[in-house]
């Protein structure tokens, strides 16, 4: 893997580093200060493998978060060069291990991962497990082992037999409206979920604002949402998705999948601005995070 952005600076010629055996290396300067999120000094730009405590802290969400609504809302996704969002309905065709491996770190760096109930059904959504390269960071932070999954769904019409309910280290939340039907609600109590209700209004709809509000006042404020792509494209309609990492696969796919984002027209374009590429394989591992005005 190969930091693309921001550029790596050399450090002077004239102080180069020196192995024990005094054998002159190549070294990296540290990133400026003003690069969110850096990685670490020692980070070289060539090609290698980054240890997750690298990739850990080139991905750290901001202390406090700054986003408007208290929390930090930031999505992981993957198109194809063409902007397909899937292939065959599913997500993994478009993957690899490096996309696998950022998937699994901003897991770790998570109090929450949201999701949509589709996605979920789809992708066959398990119990986020603890690991133990993210163990002592969770812990400084007063995170619990592992993020909680927090599933999006209007009707409740989930399989709350699923390990996703049965077995979670942390419980399982449900996000909903006013719409859902008492016994769904108490189905997902029965399972062990903790239901949460995000919109009041008579269409029933879960309001993806209040989502955000809501995962907050339960203290989950470093918040990562997979998807799918109506519920990322109603996050960004919402103003309240703070942060986008998009992998671009050196793939192309044709057909009529969806984009990453599958929803309502924003009003006026939300820009964004780059704040790092990765490379591995040809993949692109793209960080924006969105400009407050």
């Amino acid at each position: 893997m190969r930091r693309l952005f921001p550029v790596p600076v050399p450090a002077p010629a004239e102080t180069p580093a020196e192995t024990p055996t005094g054998t002159p290396v190549e070294t990296s300067a540290a990133m400026p200060a003003a690069t969110p999120a850096g990685i670490s000094a020692g980070t070289r730009a060539e090609d290698r493998e980054w240890t997750l405590g690298e990739l850990a802290d080139a991905y750290a969400y901001p202390e406090p978060p700054l986003g408007p609504s208290g929390a930090w809302l930031r999505a992981n996704m993957v198109s194809s060069l063409d902007g397909a969002a899937h292939h065959d309905g599913r997500s993994k065709p478009l993957s690899s291990d490096a996309d696998m491996r950022i998937f699994g770190v901003l897991r770790g760096l998570a109090d929450a991962v949201v999701v949509g109930a589709e996605t979920v059904r789809r992708e066959g959504y398990r119990p986020a497990r603890a690991r133990e390269a993210f163990a002592e960071r969770r812990a400084a932070l007063g995170q619990p082992p592992a993020p909680a999954i927090a599933v999006v769904s209007a009707s409740l019409e989930l399989d709350f037999a699923r390990p996703l309910f049965t077995e979670p280290l942390v419980p399982t939340i449900v996000i909903t409206g006013a719409a859902a039907a008492e016994e769904r609600i108490e189905a997902a109590r029965a399972a062990g979920a903790e239901v949460v209700f995000a919109g009041a209004g008579p269409s029933g709809r879960v309001d993806a604002a209040a989502i955000v509000t809501a995962l907050a006042g339960l203290g989950h404020t470093r918040l990562l949402t997979e998807g799918g792509p109506t519920l990322l494209a109603e996050f960004a309609a919402a103003g309240v998705l703070d942060e986008l990492c998009l992998a671009v696969a050196p793939l192309v796919t044709a057909g009529d999948a969806k984009r990453i984002m599958n929803g309502p027209v924003l009003a006026e374009p939300e820009r964004f601005t780059l704040a790092s590429v990765l490379e591995e394989a040809g993949f692109l591992f793209t960080r924006y995070r969105r400009i407050y005005q």
